[in-house]
């Protein structure tokens, strides 16, 4: 019992690391440099997290019942369009200005507007990424539990606290990138400025990577060959 514990606990140390992942955090980043407030960029992690779980648990869930593996083919091809993922998001960060809506509202007779950004579909952009995360990184993660644990219900809790480590660690990793937009947004005269270059130095990072992600997957590891 005692080491079925410590392999818990592992896992949901495990979940903290592999949020830490390059291509990860790139994708998150990209993300969260359009929000000016570390709060709601927290939110962007949170909500990566819970996508990437989401598609781990469904996955791990299959292959425990089923007791089957992820051809090598497939994983590949699912880091590819990770790669190719992170190039799109490095194209809209790069160029993408923010969108603001504005709303008329009446209040005890009075008309007046409320101007704001769309940060629900930040959000859901954010779920559909670290979905397509999950899925690229649920090949290893099964081969894990399906050597190390003998029941189903132990595979899951396993594979639900290593999800919890990515949840936890992207937050943290997403509000941590968001202070320097909430202390330049209210220190700085040019804080807009400053917000642009950011974004167009995420983009241009994510786009590295992402390139890098599809040459080793195409090229290196002969996926189409």
């Amino acid at each position: 019992m005692s080491t079925l514990i410590l392999t818990f606990l592992f896992g949901l140390f495990l979940g903290f690391k592999h949020s830490l992942e390059a291509d990860h955090l790139t994708a998150v980043l990209t993300l969260s440099t359009q929000h000016k407030n570390s709060f709601r960029a927290a939110l962007i992690g949170t909500f990566w997290g819970v996508g990437h779980t989401t598609t781990l648990f469904i996955v791990g869930l299959a292959v425990l019942l089923l007791k089957i593996n992820i051809p090598t083919r497939v994983q590949l091809l699912l880091e590819l369009v990770v790669g190719v993922m992170l190039v799109s998001l490095g194209i809209r960060a790069f160029f993408k200005r923010e969108i603001i809506h504005e709303h008329l509202h009446q209040h005890d007779g009075h008309e007046h507007t409320h101007m704001h950004t769309d940060h629900s579909h930040r959000h859901r952009q954010s779920f559909f990424v670290g979905a397509v995360h999950g899925l690229a990184g649920s090949g290893a993660l099964m081969v894990l539990v399906l050597s190390t644990f003998h029941t189903v219900i132990e595979g899951i809790v396993y594979i639900l606290l290593f999800g919890l480590g990515s949840i936890f660690g992207m937050t943290v990793m997403s509000f941590l990138i968001g202070l320097p937009f909430t202390y330049a947004k209210s220190k700085l005269a040019r804080f807009n400025n400053l917000e642009h270059t950011l974004q167009r130095t995420a983009g241009v990072l994510s786009i590295i990577i992402g390139l890098g992600i599809v040459y080793e997957i195409s090229i290196i590891n002969h996926l189409f060959f």
